[in-house]
Formats: C-alpha cells, structure tokens, sequence
C-alpha cells in the first residue's frame, strides 16, 4: 500500500506542478478577485464589484488558456 501512495505522489509531483506551475497561482488569483468582487457588492459598491467581476472572467480566461496551451505543449511530448 506504501508503494501505491509513494507512485502516486511521485507522478502528481512530477507532471502535475512541473508542467502547469503557473496554473494555481491562476487559480488563486481567480479566488482572490471572486471575493472581493463579492466583498464589494455586499458593501454596495456595485461599480467596483463589476470591474472585479470582468477581471475575474479576464485572469480566469488567462488561466484556462494556460492549462490549454501546456496540454498542447505536453501532448505531443508524451
């Protein structure tokens, strides 16, 4: 059963964050900018909350485009 667990980390490790390092970091980013899009409506301030919005959709878009281009980039190689 050690075995399985120590080949399984070993793979998420090397494929995983090697190939899509960039790829979190969006995703926490795009968190990030939901709630405080989110944050900022609850408050009331719809014009601030809509910009967060739009730059949710435009760091969300940058992050699929990423997972997308490194699936390509690494599809070919293995």
């Amino acid at each position: 059963m050690g075995a399985v667990n120590s080949e399984l980390e070993e793979l998420f490790q090397d494929k995983k964050r090697v190939r899509n390092p960039l790829v979190p970091i969006g995703a926490f980013m795009t968190a990030g900018v939901l709630t405080a899009g989110l944050i900022s409506f609850r408050q009331g301030n719809s014009r601030l909350g809509q910009k967060l919005m739009r730059a949710r959709v435009v760091v969300q878009g940058a992050t699929v485009a990423l997972m997308v281009g490194t699936a390509y980039y690494y599809g070919e190689k293995f």
